[in-house]
């Protein structure tokens, strides 16, 4: 009795033993291969009946292929283990549907990896250029002093530059002999025309009173003021040195030599540069594909934050003709008015151009769209986890939106938030269907028309079968 107890567990463990040889099969048995493929094959068999019975109670659904669930790339067309040890799941029509770009995500996922879906509006986009500018004077305020006659400077006023002069205060005196001589020219004649006026004779006093307007003319075109010509003429002396005033009020841009006491002035030479700050130039520039929404004459806002209460408005003047070759930039010069002069030359400033805004357009927001370089996609939420990846055109992108020109309508939903992994997972499904999709056949020689030989003739098919073409052949 204890013998036959003894005799059945070592038959036990041999068997066992037998069985894991088999399995691992450590020196590569052939006996042993056939009970792994055995065993193989029955747990495919198993885990399709599995599959079968599961789905008994519903409806048949479509199996497209069979991935591991580790690693989503490692498809088959059945059943069985992945490279894991892991059973491969299966992969229905229903779930990755008809439409390019469908991905079906479990609800449950979706609210772990944090979805969030904004909704299509319609609505304005206001648009508006931000750039920077450096102030530069106004050329159209920049006047020059200089003489028209010969003479020598004296008694020089303003000797700095950028020093600020008033609209008619001297800036120095000028010694002219042409002067002088002109001034006493207007004094004869205003003397000889005024002993005229008292005798009998009209015509000499009228042609007396000619020379002194062309004498008084000339000193007007010479700069003299009409309050110097008339004191010239109320006072009967000739000034020997005359005062230069300033035309306008403003600052000294330049100044003819370190100082102008002594020094000879010629004609048409110009002594001093003086600017008029009422009015200022902006010049900015803007990227190039801004350009097509500038005008001349647009609003234009300008704020300096180191200047208390330096905001301004002004409006594009001018719009230089070329872009700059370094910067890919347009330039622009905008006109500013700076009645208290607060603006100054090579300043910087932030300039904001207002341009015409996208009215009644699709828009969604910024962080929806992926731009890949090469075309642009959002993810339409359909709902119940279903997402669809969609190509769109896109406009304008101004104020945190885009807008959509092509690919979307109102009302429809888009994602904002994780839009990327699902437009990955979208990816990975369009390579593995086009993968698994039926392949041409790739054999040349299956692929070719079959070649028909013609027929032989008669009596060449008799000559071939007799035995003594035969017998010839054998030879």
């Amino acid at each position: 009795m204890k013998s036959s107890i003894v005799w059945s567990i070592v038959f036990f463990v041999a068997g066992l033993a037998l069985a894991g040889l088999a399995l691992v099969n450590p020196l590569d048995w052939s006996w042993a291969r056939a009970v792994q493929e055995r065993v193989g094959i029955a747990g495919d068999e198993m885990a399709g009946e599995a599959v079968a019975d599961s789905e008994a109670g519903s409806p048949q659904r479509e199996i497209l292929y069979w991935r591991a669930p580790m690693d989503p790339s490692y498809v088959r067309d059945a059943p069985g283990k992945s490279p894991m040890g892991m059973d491969l799941i299966p992969v229905y029509a229903d779930e990755v549907g008809s439409v390019p770009g469908l991905v079906q995500i479990d609800p449950v996922f979706v609210q772990n990896i944090g979805v969030r879906s904004a909704e299509v509006l319609e609505t304005d986009i206001p648009r508006a250029i931000r750039t920077v500018g450096t102030f530069t004077y106004d050329e159209s305020q920049i006047y020059s002093v200089s003489t028209k006659y010969e003479g020598w400077i004296e008694n020089v006023r303003v000797n700095y530059v950028g020093e600020p002069v008033e609209r008619g205060q001297a800036l120095f005196d000028i010694f002219s002999p042409q002067l002088v001589n002109t001034q006493q020219a207007y004094l004869d004649a205003l003397r000889y025309a005024g002993r005229l006026d008292a005798g009998a004779y009209p015509e000499i006093a009228a042609r007396a009173r000619s020379l002194v307007e062309s004498s008084r003319q000339r000193l007007s075109y010479w700069d003299m003021t009409p309050e110097q010509l008339q004191t010239l003429g109320e006072g009967g002396q000739v000034t020997r040195a005359l005062t230069v005033a300033s035309p306008v009020t403003g600052l000294v841009l330049s100044k003819m030599g370190q100082a102008l006491d002594g020094m000879r002035a010629s004609p048409g030479m110009v002594l001093y540069q003086i600017v008029d700050l009422s009015t200022i130039w902006l010049e900015a520039e803007v990227y190039e594909a801004d350009a097509p929404g500038v005008a001349v004459g647009q609003s234009v806002r300008v704020q300096t934050p180191h200047v208390p209460g330096g905001a301004a408005s002004g409006t594009v003047r001018y719009i230089y003709p070329y872009l700059e070759p370094a910067t890919r930039t347009l330039k622009l010069s905008i006109e500013i008015p700076n009645p208290s002069r607060q603006f100054r030359a090579d300043m910087y400033a932030d300039v904001t151009i207002d341009v015409p805004s996208a009215q009644n357009v699709l828009a969604v927001p910024q962080e929806a769209v992926i731009r890949s370089g090469e075309r642009e996609v959002v993810v339409l939420d359909i709902g119940g986890g279903t997402f669809q990846v969609r190509e769109v055109s896109l406009g304008v992108n101004q104020s945190g939106l885009w807008e959509i020109r092509e690919g979307l309508a109102a009302g429809d939903r888009v994602v904002v938030s994780s839009q990327f992994l699902i437009d990955s997972e979208s990816n990975l499904r369009e390579a593995i269907r086009k993968l698994t999709a039926p392949r041409p056949s790739t054999n040349a020689v299956n692929d070719r028309a079959p070649v028909v030989e013609p027929p032989m003739p008669e009596s060449m098919d008799a000559e071939a079968a007799s035995p003594e073409h035969e017998h010839q052949e054998v030879r």
